[in-house]
This record gives C-alpha cells, sequence and structure tokens, in this order.
C-alpha cells in the first residue's frame, strides 16, 4: 500500500463458507453466493462514507460523472430541506445521510434518505436551546456525518454527539461539552479500527478524542489549548490577535508504518497515533487561523491556513518537531483567501478560493501553474466548497449553487458550467455515477441521461 494513505472504512463484511461438502453442493453453494451478494452493497464504488470521501481526499473512485446540468437537464430527482445548512452529505449502499439544523425548532438531527428517490427514510435528533455562537452563514450541524456501513455518527457542536445504526434506532450520545466559538464549528468525525476520532473545536474546549465506536465511550482524549499569536501574518496582519482556530477535520494516514491522525490546526500541522493519542510529530509554519484539511499525496502533505495566511509541503519523518527536516516548502502569506480543500492531480493541486478564482500550483514547489477567475452565471461566485476530482476533472462549486467543471491540467480550461439556481457553503459528493449536492434548499441528485420535471 503506497506509504500515507490506508482506507479509513472497511465493508464489514465476514463471508462464512461453510464446509468443504458445502462448498461442492451446487445448491447450497448458490444459495450462499446469493446470501453474500445481497449482504454486499451495490458495489464498494457507490460508498461515499465520510467528508471528501473513501480516502478523505476530494478523489472519486468513479472516472465517468455527468459533466453537464441544469435545475432539470440531468437531474433524477430534487427533494426539499427542511431548513439551510453547510455540512456535505455521506453515502452508504442505497443511503445518503445528512445532517440537519431546524433553527426555529432548536433542533439538531441526521435524515437517512432513499438513494434512487430521495425520499426520508428517518431523521433523529436533539433539541438544543442554549445560546451557542456561530457565523451568520454557518448554520449549526455544519459537520458532515460518518459510516462504516453499520454505525452513522453525527456531531452536533454543543448538543453532543451521537451514533445511529442505518435504520435510526440510536446507540449511544455523549456530551462533550460547549463548542464555543465567534464562528461556530464544522470539523466532521472519521471512523478507523472500531474508533471515532472527533476534533471537538475550535474554541476553548478544543480536544482531539477518540471514542469507541460501539459504546461512545472515551479511549483518549488530547486537550488542544490554542495559542495566542504575538505577531499575525495573514489578513489579520497589524490588527492584534485576530480570530484564532481551526475548522480543519483529521485525515488518517501511515507514514514509517504509524497509523496516525493528521490535522491542521493553529501554527502547526500536528499528527497523533491512533492507538493512544501520543504525539508523533509536528511541523511549524501556519498561520493561527485554519479552514483547510490536510491533503495527503504518497509521502508528503500538503497545508493550508485561511484567510490570506500560510502553506506549506512536508514530508513527515521522524519524531516531534520536524520542522527543519521535513517541511520541503513554506509560504508565509497565500495570495488568496482558502476555505475549501483542493484536490491533487498528477503532481498538480486544484483549488477554488473564497473569492471564486481558481487556483493551480505545482505540489513539489509551490509555484503557481495559474490562476483564473471562473465564468460565473449569477452575482455571487464566491466559494465556501472543497473541490472533487473525477478522473481529468476538477468539480468546484460556488456560493450560488454553480458548478464549474475544469480540466485537471496546466492550461487553464472550462469544461462546463452548470447552475441549479439555489445558493450552497456544501461540496459535492459521488453516489455510484451519480452526483449528490446539498443546497440551502434541497438535496439534488445529478444523473446522466434522467430529466426532471420543471419545479
Amino acid at each position: 500500500m503506497p506509504a500515507g494513505r490506508f482506507h479509513p472504512v472497511k465493508l464489514g463484511i465476514r463471508p462464512w463458507l461453510g464446509t468443504m461438502s458445502a462448498m461442492n453442493h451446487p445448491v447450497r453453494f448458490t444459495l450462499l453466493l446469493a446470501l453474500l451478494l445481497a449482504a454486499t452493497p451495490r458495489s464498494a464504488t457507490a460508498n461515499w462514507p465520510t467528508w471528501r470521501g473513501p480516502n478523505g481526499d476530494g478523489v472519486s473512485p468513479v472516472a465517468d460523472l455527468p459533466t453537464t446540468w441544469s435545475a432539470t437537464k440531468n437531474i433524477r430527482w430534487r427533494v426539499d430541506l427542511p431548513d439551510r445548512g453547510n455540512s456535505t452529505p455521506i453515502v452508504w449502499g442505497d443511503r445518503i445521510f445528512v445532517t440537519q439544523a431546524v433553527e426555529s425548532e432548536h433542533l439538531r438531527s441526521t435524515m437517512a434518505l432513499d438513494r434512487m428517490t430521495g425520499r426520508t427514510i428517518w431523521r433523529r435528533g436533539t433539541t438544543h436551546d442554549k445560546p451557542e455562537t456561530t457565523h451568520e452563514d454557518n448554520p449549526y450541524c455544519a459537520a458532515s456525518p460518518v459510516t462504516d456501513g453499520n454505525v452513522v455518527v453525527s456531531t452536533y457542536g454543543s448538543a453532543g454527539v451521537f451514533a445511529y445504526d442505518l435504520d435510526g434506532k440510536e446507540l449511544w450520545r455523549r456530551d462533550l461539552g460547549p463548542q464555543v466559538h465567534v464562528w461556530g464549528n464544522a470539523s466532521s468525525p472519521v471512523i478507523h479500527d472500531e474508533r471515532v476520532f472527533l476534533y471537538h473545536g475550535p474554541g476553548a474546549h478544543s480536544a482531539l478524542y477518540a471514542l469507541d465506536l460501539k459504546s461512545g465511550a472515551t479511549i483518549w482524549k488530547r486537550d488542544l489549548p490554542e495559542p495566542v499569536p504575538t505577531e499575525r501574518f495573514d489578513g489579520f496582519a497589524g490588527r492584534g490577535p485576530g480570530i484564532i482556530g481551526s475548522f480543519s477535520t483529521p485525515v488518517l494516514a501511515n507514514f514509517e508504518g504509524r497509523d496516525q491522525l493528521v490535522i491542521s490546526l493553529p501554527e502547526q500541522l500536528r499528527s497523533f497515533a491512533t492507538a493512544d493519542g501520543a504525539d508523533l510529530w509536528h511541523c511549524r509554519g501556519l498561520n493561527p487561523l485554519v479552514y483547510t484539511s490536510p491533503v495527503i499525496q504518497g509521502d508528503h502533505v500538503l497545508t493550508l491556513g485561511g484567510f490570506f495566511g500560510a502553506g506549506m509541503l512536508v514530508k513527515p519523518k521522524g519524531t516531534g518537531d520536524i520542522t527543519e527536516s521535513a517541511r520541503v516548502w513554506h509560504e508565509q502569506r497565500a495570495r488568496k483567501n482558502r476555505l475549501g480543500t483542493g484536490v491533487i492531480k498528477d503532481g498538480l493541486y486544484f483549488h477554488l478560493n473564497q473569492d471564486g478564482i481558481a487556483e493551480c500550483f505545482e505540489l513539489a514547489t509551490g509555484r503557481q501553474v495559474w490562476l483564473e477567475r471562473l465564468p460565473n452565471m449569477a452575482p455571487k461566485g464566491d466559494s465556501w466548497s472543497s473541490a472533487l476530482l473525477a478522473g481529468d476533472h476538477v468539480y468546484m462549486v460556488n456560493q450560488s449553487g454553480e458548478t464549474h467543471v475544469v480540466k485537471a491540467g496546466r492550461e487553464f480550461e472550462v469544461v462546463a458550467s452548470n447552475a441549479v439556481g439555489e445558493p450552497t457553503n456544501s461540496s459535492l459528493v459521488v453516489a455510484g455515477k451519480d452526483l449528490i449536492l446539498r443546497t440551502h434548499r434541497g438535496l439534488w441528485c445529478i444523473s446522466q441521461g434522467r430529466q426532471l420535471s420543471a419545479h
């Protein structure tokens, strides 16, 4: 397996083959094969079990996805959602799971919908009426859920962490205490080795947790106090301490034979052992405000700060402070404000910045290849979404609900521009050969050759 990467979830299927005599009996063998096929999801490629997909890198296992659509063309279905929201859905088998707040009801919840029709199968959650600060454009339940195919885990910030089975039965809940930050939270949980890993931050109570997947019990916890910077080099330069915090989702990795969680935190990229939470290594150089998640490519990690902050490529090796030995390149102040996370293809990194300007730079050097404004059809081309890579195409979504399909190459080329006419801060996900887009008004299934009646 390539350095730096492993699959964060497993199918969880343990075939029982019985005796050799059963294998030799044609009727029994046929029945056994049918049972095994029925227990297996339609295809491993149908699953998008966590935010940013199977490997947490925004890369689709399916290359042949729709590249053109409208509010009716190549649309399988569209359904209303009860309120706005920024979280990105996940997919397992024939179901879509998405977190959803309903502000007027003080509700924090998880919804399960049928992948082929959009029909709501169940909705479970809790009410939380205690005041909780957040950014006006970051509604509650901003984190995506995660599943291993048996358990769905969602975090609702101060309202707690909840686990459900695929039929909506609540398995456990945990109160990790208040999550207090002026802009709320957005970090999504990840699953590995029967554990749920969760960054409960940003803010004064920031901590990294490992919870038992079956019971929710704490296996280990690492408190992560946020530094108070003495000097800012990002967009808060010359303006006091400014806003501090990370909205990064941890990424699972394996470097030098060690399973680890890599997360971008204020002022540094850090790694913790999945087994016990021990500090493995850290690399200094980020600014104090981080939105994006790390992206792993082979034995390197790319991390980018927010609000015109720092960026760097790291080649992890050794333990402790590896800044001097592991930092391949470092950019102290970025050209653009990076909120979403990009994708890597053939040594190039592709990203849509907050201001709607697409960017490509070399992973190995950080050298810019191109910087281009996308041909937005709506007045608001800003973006909070993360990119999706499918084959040679990069899908970039802006806040007006437009998706621009850009060629993943050294020459800037827009393949298609598509609009559904609804605002969004979410990212595209893959469901088999379909795309799922969550907007502030509804959920869309984009499917080649389908036609939706005007609504």
